[in-house]
């Protein structure tokens, strides 16, 4: 029995780890694409390492696109086995899969452009948003903590309180020992990304059953995070700040799950308490509207605060001065609007979806703040601006930046090093046989495991993409 490590291996997305029983048996936990080069990474997400054919089971962790992004694409290549995840995981990857396949095939007519300028042959979407739409057929979908046998392997899904239905793939493997004929547990754990403590929508992450073998994620693994409250304040002082003393636009760039709904609570939550003065808030994204709604058929997974909260406003949601922007005339409009205004929109890492129009319209005015809420992949349009580079090409269009640049990393929906740390205390160090860390930049990883040795676990390993490690 062994495990390769396909994606995310010293980097933080393309998520694809496959675990290879020794009956032959294939089980894939997630199935991401690589972000953040746009089209650059075309062969990357091209070239999975393995054939989709011989996959029997897919085990998703959560609906964020660098864990879900390529399963149409598998689907379309030959997969015909089971996904298996949570009920909300499935019902995000309905409409986050679709919108991938729209943007891919949006990216493509774009990129056929310039490979034809080139003398270079057109290439195909790694999927549509058809291709989308069939491959839901394929998912199962089980509660947290109930667990399910499949013939020589179980699964069960622990919370882990990264996003709404994001789960710890907890999976035993059972085989008969050659030499005594008894049957051997082999227990295996995939974090998948690890949440918060004390968030305001989400239960905190939860203890997960004993493993013999972890593979963890590792995002903020050199990182500590300010505490909630105090990110609100600092919010409200940049509101204040570019949409009363400047009279500009505050652009949020945001993930349509998750970071969005975060954002919007607390704006919401500043706006019930008085805080928050009468600026309009534009959520300039239909998936983030899709999402949302998601979250409102999922209160099961609310925190006791949020709960109680709700007893006072049915609605964390939504208040008077939030808008969601559904049409593109509407988001167009924003462009000509010259009244202060805060705008909330996808993609996290400004690569595509309309937030890089606003920003192509707002960065060279010194009115503008833009406000990174959360991990910008290296080269990414939002690491640049985010790093501070004094200027950016945006749409092949050389643009200074003007805009004020902040950033407010407590929105994140990764945990710190501590919190993660924390997340893997319920397990005993001395029966772990090996840590596995992925899903982060080589050198916060390294770090990472720095820390964790401080703290006492052992049989640390750092994989590189490729590699495999046999299971004993």
């Amino acid at each position: 029995m062994n495990i390769q490590f396909l994606g995310a291996a010293k980097e933080v997305t393309g998520s694809k780890h496959l675990l290879t029983l020794n009956s032959g048996t294939k089980i894939l936990f997630d199935c991401g694409i690589y972000q953040g080069k746009g089209l650059e990474t075309d062969a990357d997400n091209r070239d999975l390492g393995f054939n989709p054919k011989e996959i029997d089971y897919l085990l998703l962790s959560h609906a964020h696109i660098d864990h879900c992004g390529l399963i149409p694409y598998i689907i379309k290549n030959g997969f015909h086995g089971t996904i298996i995840c949570t009920p909300a995981t499935r019902d995000l990857c309905a409409i986050l899969l679709v919108d991938a396949g729209k943007i891919q095939e949006q990216d493509t007519i774009t990129f056929n452009k310039k490979r034809q300028l080139q003398g270079l042959d057109p290439v195909e979407p790694l999927y549509t948003a058809e291709d989308a739409r069939v491959s839901m057929q394929y998912f199962v979908s089980i509660p947290y903590n109930k667990e399910i046998r499949l013939g020589e392997f179980s699964i069960m899904f622990t919370d882990n309180g990264h996003i709404l239905g994001s789960a710890t793939c907890n999976v035993k493997v059972f085989e008969k020992d050659p030499q005594n004929g008894e049957e051997k547990i082999t227990k295996i754990a995939f974090t998948g990304d690890i949440g918060r403590y004390g968030g305001r929508i989400l239960e905190e992450p939860q203890p997960f059953p004993q493993a013999d073998y972890l593979i963890m994620e590792s995002t903020y693994g050199d990182s500590l995070h300010e505490p909630l409250e105090e990110s609100d304040q600092e919010l409200l002082k940049i509101v204040k700040q570019t949409c009363l003393k400047k009279r500009g636009k505050l652009i949020i760039p945001s993930f349509a799950v998750g970071r969005s709904q975060d954002i919007i609570f607390a704006l919401n939550y500043l706006w019930e308490t008085g805080q928050l003065p009468p600026v309009e808030v534009y959520v300039d994204s239909p998936l983030s509207f899709n999402a949302t709604n998601i979250f409102k058929l999922h209160q099961e997974e609310f925190n006791d605060k949020l709960q109680e909260f709700m007893k006072t406003d049915p609605d964390p949601f939504g208040f008077e001065k939030l808008h969601f922007v559904q049409n593109v005339a509407e988001s167009k409009q924003l462009n000509y609007s010259l009244l202060p205004c805060i705008i909330i929109a996808s993609s996290g890492m400004m690569e595509a979806g309309r937030v890089k129009h606003h920003i192509a319209n707002n960065i060279e005015k010194p009115s503008t703040t833009i406000l990174g809420v959360g991990y910008c992949t290296p080269s990414t349009l939002g690491h640049k601006i985010l790093r501070g580079d004094r200027e950016v090409s945006i749409f092949g269009i050389k643009h200074t930046v003007r805009a004020d640049v902040k950033k407010l990393e407590s929105y994140s929906a990764h945990g710190d090093y501590e919190e993660m740390i924390r997340f893997i205390s319920c397990q005993n160090k001395d029966n772990l046989r090996k840590i596995c860390i992925v899903h982060g930049e080589e050198q916060t990883q390294q770090k990472f495991a720095k820390h964790l040795r401080e703290k006492g676990f052992k049989n640390i390993f750092i994989p590189n993409k490729h590699d495999k490690i046999e299971l004993d």
